[in-house]
């Protein structure tokens, strides 16, 4: 078994997690608004902002390298 250099760091993994569940609670926020057919505030800007967020945390974790100490 070779040992292969892994692309993403632990802490860029855990990252990206952050990121996928801040997406799967934007989609929760989205699905529980009452009002009809989802034209609410929380389905038509609430939750697709934190879904978004969760978009820009998931590009913030691939870009994200640690600093080398000296």
């Amino acid at each position: 078994m070779s040992k292969e250099k892994v692309v993403f760091g632990t802490m860029n993994y855990l990252i990206m997690i952050a990121g996928v569940l801040l997406m799967i609670v934007g989609y929760f926020v989205m699905a529980s608004d009452t009002e009809e057919y989802g034209f609410g505030a929380r389905g038509l800007t609430v939750g697709p902002m934190i879904v978004l967020a969760g978009l820009i945390i998931e590009i913030v974790a691939i870009f994200y390298t640690p600093k080398k100490e000296a």
